[in-house]
């Protein structure tokens, strides 16, 4: 299994819960193949540049470890979940 961390930036209408449901959602998701080292809630950000008229979003960072085949899923998830307006995921190296 390979380390990964992923950072999703929520659109700021969503409500705390959920922000709190989306990142049990795409925990349980990693955790079905993979295993969450953390999640980090870094807070509501200024954005550097407007993202689908959003001029500021929701942080979050997930530090996980998954086989490469779950990358695709989770990415997947990602593009099809409307609160979620940007995402990278990233192989951190061993």
């Amino acid at each position: 299994m390979n380390k990964y961390e992923s950072i999703i930036i929520i659109s700021p209408v969503v409500e705390e819960e959920g922000i709190k449901s989306l990142i049990t959602k795409f925990s349980d998701l990693i955790n079905s193949e993979g295993k969450v080292e953390s999640v980090e809630e870094m807070g509501k950000r200024k954005l550097a540049y407007e993202v689908k008229k959003n001029k500021e979003g929701y942080y979050v960072l997930f530090n996980f470890e998954a086989k490469p085949e779950l990358i695709a899923e989770l990415e997947r998830n990602y593009r099809i979940t409307d609160e979620v307006i940007k995402f990278i995921v990233v192989r951190k190296e061993n």
